[in-house]
């Protein structure tokens, strides 16, 4: 529902704001990384502005922090409806490695309402752009079958056949041997 409500909001293009409410900056790096030529997000209509005032989405970076709590959720009141808000990196999605400090809120929902959110510590320029393109369904969503398997561990053997009739307590003894 929320993929077709974004193509029908947001059909041509998509303006950010790209905020930060305090961290190491490894994400402010990788995000604009990803509006280089390199990358070209214009090709997907993504353009960076400078007001939230002309933005349809925010992009935050670092965790949700005391002093910068209440700008954060100004530029969130300015920005026109609709609007979706990304938290880019491991300190906006949870608060990092900063989370339990004492001038860290925690995560960036905390302050705002969050959409999606794109995890890594920084993530990679490709992951932040395959993320805002499939929230606006540009691209078709992809999973890699996930399957588990019961790790054996190696257990020492301590020669069960010559403590048998010793009285001794046997450590270990094979299955297939019992």
């Amino acid at each position: 529902m929320i993929k077709q409500l974004c193509r029908k909001m947001f059909r041509k293009s998509l303006w950010v704001y790209h905020a930060n409410s305090g961290g190491c900056n490894g994400c402010d790096i990788e995000v604009l990384n990803v509006l280089t030529p390199y990358y070209d997000a214009e090709r997907f209509g993504i353009k960076l502005v400078g007001s939230p005032r002309h933005a349809d989405v925010m992009l935050c970076q670092g965790p949700a922090m005391r002093p910068t709590a209440a700008a954060l959720r100004r530029a969130y009141e300015a920005m026109p409806e609709p609007k979706l808000v990304f938290a880019i990196g491991s300190c906006a999605c949870g608060g990092g490695i900063w989370h339990d400090s004492y001038n860290v809120l925690g995560p960036v929902e905390k302050v705002i309402p969050v959409n999606y959110y794109i995890p890594g510590c920084p993530p990679r320029p490709e992951a932040i752009l395959y993320g805002v393109a499939l929230a606006l369904g540009l691209v078709e969503k992809k999973m890699c079958p996930v399957t588990f398997q019961q790790r054996r561990l190696p257990i020492p053997r301590y020669h069960p056949e010559s403590l048998v009739g010793t009285g001794i307590e046997i450590v270990y003894k094979d299955a297939e041997k019992v």
